[in-house]
């Protein structure tokens, strides 16, 4: 007798609303469809490594998306492994999937696992570098200078971590007014990129943080490559605050470390080169000030030297010479001032005698001075014509010295007009 509960799990027909599927329907199907899919080599990093009752139980997280899957690795396989795997590997696996009805899971049966060569590692690292560094994120013009005295740094690092101590110390041991913003972040494993990346853009964000240090105290390869990570890399280059790489490893420099404007080789080296030491600029402004001082010392004392020498010089020996040679000139000047004044005087007294002469000549007073008188009407014009002054006109006489009354008697003879009358 058939069982129609199997009879349906066989059927092909469509799920309806009158007809649905039972769960355990949905879930062969499922199953069958995953199992057809076969094994595949698949590439990625062990983020879950935990072993119970021989077999190991594991997640495997894609190495540039945001994308994991389950794996088992079941204790047959587990024992011909000639590696051993930890967290944080990267690694090739072949895998199968293997959908498991009951619980409803979807997990990655282990056939084989291997680690990623070295080799293959470091030319993805090396083709990611060329093509950042043809970019130009690399550029040294794209570096920017450390403040001298940063106020504020903030400080990208493992909570608790030997890289946080060295840092803080050795910062407030070479100066300790100096403060810090600490973000704590993953700095290995899946969680270091996304974490990293966020304290990095949140710190930069912070208008009071000077300068970023970025720090972990060094490593292996594997655990550091998340430094070289490309979502990474461009964070720290945008990052338009300083930024400090102190991932401490010497041997294989990640990739924060090429696009930093600084690279330190250790956290300690990170504080020594980020903050100056309080007592060695105190000893440096010393010796400023000792050289100045005998900058100057010298300059004076060659100044001094100097006017020593000019003062000494015969010009400048005696304070009355200045005064005696200008003495002596102005000797000759006034000399020859009143020489020339004497002869002007003299040119001048000429002159005069000869224009008073001129004068004296011309004047009606060496007329009258030569016994000629001026004769004057009544009215005060001068008589020029006897009709003017019939008998018994009073008539005024202008002498040389003094004036006469006079009155006319009777014609006498004409004479010229321009003549004057001698004085009886």
């Amino acid at each position: 007798m058939s069982n129609p509960r199997e009879d349906l799990l066989m059927t092909d027909a469509p799920p309806t609303l009158e007809t649905p599927w039972p769960v355990a329907l949905l879930s062969q199907k499922i199953r069958g469809y995953i199992e057809r899919l076969g094994t595949a080599w698949v590439e990625g990093e062990v983020t879950q490594w935990g072993v119970s009752g021989g077999n190991v139980y594991g997640k495997l997280k894609d190495l540039t998306e945001d994308a994991t899957v389950s794996f088992t690795v079941w204790s047959s396989v587990r024992a011909r492994l000639t590696e051993n795997f930890k967290q944080g590997d990267r690694v090739i696996a072949l895998v199968k999937p293997n959908y498991w009805v009951k619980g409803g899971s979807l997990t990655m049966q282990v056939f084989e696992l291997r680690h990623v060569g070295l080799g293959d590692m470091l030319e993805r690292l090396e083709r990611l570098r060329a093509a950042l560094a043809a970019e130009g994120l690399f550029a040294p013009a794209r570096k920017k200078p450390l403040p001298f005295l940063p106020h504020c740094i903030g400080l990208v690092t493992g909570k608790d971590s030997d890289a946080e101590k060295d840092v803080l110390r050795n910062a407030q041991l070479r100066w300790p007014a100096v403060r810090f913003r600490v973000v704590h972040a993953a700095v290995q494993g899946e969680r270091a990129v996304s974490e990293v990346t966020a304290a990095i853009k949140a710190l930069d964000a912070d208008a009071e943080v000077d300068v970023i240090i970025v720090a972990r105290g060094g490593g292996d390869f594997q655990n550091l490559l998340g430094f070289s990570d490309e979502a990474l890399v461009r964070a720290a280059a945008a990052c338009s605050t300083p930024l400090v790489s102190a991932i401490g490893h010497e041997a294989d420099r990640p990739l924060l470390d090429e696009v930093a404007d600084l690279r330190a080789s250790t956290p300690t080296d990170a504080a020594k080169r980020v903050v100056p030491d309080v007592s060695e600029e105190l000893d440096r402004v010393q010796q400023y000030r000792g050289r100045l001082s005998t900058r100057l010392t010298g300059i004076l004392s060659s100044e001094i030297d100097r006017l020593g020498h000019l003062r000494s010089r015969p010009v400048l020996s005696s304070t009355s010479w200045i005064v005696d040679s200008r003495a002596e000139e102005l000797t000759r000047f006034v000399a020859r001032g009143v020489e020339i004044s004497t002869r002007l005087l003299e040119r001048a007294g000429s002159s005069v005698t000869e224009l008073r002469s001129q004068l004296r000549a011309l004047s009606p007073q060496g007329t009258l001075d030569r016994g000629y008188a001026i004769a004057q009407l009544p009215d005060g014009h001068v008589l020029r014509n006897p009709d003017q002054a019939p008998a018994g006109t009073p008539l005024t006489l202008t002498l040389a010295e003094g004036t006469l009354t006079a009155a006319a008697q009777e014609e006498v003879m004409p004479v010229p007009a321009d003549a004057a009358v001698p004085a009886k």
